[in-house]
């Protein structure tokens, strides 16, 4: 029987297998979709897609800077547990997921879990054998990456906070500088020019209402709302900050007295931006007693 495209997508949908797994079990069993399910799951590559709801806020950040300098890779891998994360199969696993994006060049996560692995299966199929193997969901979750002719520096803190700098002028080490200072101050754009008017617009009415409750007149609240927009931008843009290792001067001088400049960076940390569940065990108590 022909393995056929719709086939394939049925047994990947229902078993949340990988696409060269699903199609080696049709193959197997001469397309027999309700035999190759069984057959998969007593190998246990069945077991992937019952971890697909599952939150996986720990990891690692993954950094590759090449040797010129000149090319960089990024990737956040999470796990459910820390356990896990600081296992030798889950850092054995962001290695192969490394070399893959920097061998493979990839431009998303999609192409990056499509692509194929030193081993031939692809990084997505790779994902889901380890995830049938420690039995914890495991996803790539980010990708990031900078290339070009300028000079890009990076900075990992452990390997939950990564940072990619991409400079002209300066060198390697003030590069590392201004990562580290991106990781412990999560600027969100490098300058002022690069904040949407919206973002400014949406702060302006906020500091506008905040001013008007102190009954001051137009002109003064006015001010008011312009020096609270100025100290936001300082806060929000990465030139506008005071330098970690030298708070007297703005990462802005520190730049221009190396005649260097900031042409785009990337942070990314670990489990950001995904709902952890917590677990309060009094109220847990409390409720079997009342139940």
């Amino acid at each position: 029987m022909a393995i056929t495209a719709a086939l394939v997508k049925e047994l990947r949908d229902r078993t949340g297998a990988g696409m060269m797994e699903c199609k080696k079990a049709l193959v197997e069993t001469d397309g027999d979709v309700e035999g190759a399910i069984e057959a998969m799951r007593k190998s246990g590559l069945a077991k992937a897609d019952k971890k697909s709801g599952r939150v996986a806020a720990e990891g690692i950040i993954s950094v590759n800077v090449s040797d010129d300098n000149k090319q960089a890779v990024m990737v956040e891998i999470n796990s459910e547990t820390d356990f896990v994360s600081k296992g030798d199969d889950f850092k054995g696993f962001v290695d192969t997921v490394m070399q893959t994006a920097v061998a493979e060049s990839p431009d998303s996560i999609e192409a990056l879990l499509a692509a194929k692995t030193e081993d031939g299966l692809s990084v997505e199929d790779t994902c889901k054998a380890l995830v049938a193997k420690i039995g914890e969901k495991i996803q790539v979750r980010r990708l990031a990456k900078i290339s070009g002719d300028n000079l890009v520096a990076s900075y990992l803190h452990g390997d939950r906070i990564g940072v990619l700098v991409e400079l002209k002028g300066g060198d390697t080490a003030l590069g590392r500088d201004v990562a580290m200072h991106i990781a412990a101050s999560k600027p969100l754009f490098v300058k002022n020019d690069d904040v949407e008017q919206s973002v400014l617009e949406k702060e302006k009415d906020i500091f506008v209402a905040q001013a008007k409750d102190s009954g001051k007149p137009d002109n003064i609240i006015e001010k008011m709302v312009e020096g609270r927009l100025r100290k936001y931008l300082a806060e929000i843009t990465l030139m506008g900050q005071p330098f970690v290792k030298d708070p007297d001067q703005t990462v802005e001088k520190l730049l221009a007295g190396n005649k260097a400049e900031v042409v785009s960076f990337v942070r990314l940390e670990v489990g950001e931006g995904i709902e952890k569940k917590t677990e309060n065990f009094a109220d847990e108590v409390m409720a079997q007693v009342k139940g």
